[in-house]
């Protein structure tokens, strides 16, 4: 599979929301999809099905939305659900059993400027604003076979940070740093 045709794979997972996409129709219905995520900033841990049947689930995504929250301002974004099935290809090309330890999920333009003040690793026009971008480890995952693991899928960007212990990966261009 070349590489355009693994990232339309997996962003067309994504891209059937709230109906009958590529995939299931040529297939069938999809088989359920579900996260498991352990916010370290907030304490809270969800475990859901965000995907069943044919449909991503409103009221999953919604519970979603709220723990990937902007943890310094509360500020609550959609995330993309390509990125979620960008999440749950990851998980299962790793094999990892333990919930994605989030680090950084929606930011609000208000904290990004604030970030990209701060440091000359945060872009302008972060991905994390517009709910397409996450900042995770696994505990059961090396760091390296992680972003290894991402790397491989050719499925958007990956950003590796083994000093701050996390992984970038977002749904927009195939990229690395």
């Amino acid at each position: 599979m070349n590489n355009l045709s693994r990232r339309r794979f997996v962003c067309a997972l994504g891209a059937s929301t709230l109906a009958v996409g590529p995939l299931e129709a040529k297939a069938g219905v999809a088989a359920p999809r579900a996260l498991r995520f352990d916010n370290l900033h907030t304490g809270e841990k969800l475990a859901v099905e965000y995907f069943h049947g044919q449909r991503y689930d409103p009221a999953a995504l919604a519970a979603i939305n709220h723990v990937l929250r902007d943890f310094r301002t509360g500020d609550v974004g959609d995330i993309a659900p390509e990125l979620l099935d960008l999440l749950h290809a990851l998980v299962t090309l790793t094999g990892s059993e333990r919930a994605l330890q989030v680090i950084s999920g929606y930011r609000s333009p208000a904290t990004n400027a604030t970030l990209v003040e701060r440091s000359s690793g945060v872009a302008a026009g972060s991905l994390h604003m517009r709910g397409q971008a996450i900042d995770i480890r696994l505990a059961d995952v090396a760091l390296p076979a992680l972003r290894k693991a991402a790397l491989g899928m050719r499925a958007g960007g990956v950003g590796y940070y083994p000093a701050s212990n996390f992984v970038h990966v977002d749904c927009g261009r195939v990229r690395a740093w």
